[in-house]
């Protein structure tokens, strides 16, 4: 081995080590402001989703209740139903 890759391995080992501790420090910073952001995200695709169903849930009483407004059909009167008790 060289003597001169060596100090360069050591250096190596050493960006490593330093990147490694700045990525979990800046992770510490950072993540709860990126969860926060997504789960915002995800309470207003909820919000949009609820408010849609609402107005189609609305706009579906509002034309059954305009049909009821309306005369009913009047139904085919077929007879009368007699009501047979079987005799032994």
């Amino acid at each position: 081995m060289d003597t001169a890759s060596i100090p360069s391995f050591f250096r190596t080992l050493l960006i490593i080590i330093l990147g490694y501790y700045l990525f979990k420090f800046l992770a510490r910073i950072f993540a709860p402001i990126l969860i926060q952001k997504a789960a915002n995200k995800v309470q207003q695709k909820m919000e949009n989703e609820m408010r849609k169903q609402q107005q189609q849930y609305t706009n579906t009483q509002n034309e059954k209740s305009r049909v009821s407004t309306e005369k009913p059909k009047e139904k085919k009167k077929v007879g009368e139903y007699i009501d047979f008790e079987e005799i032994e």
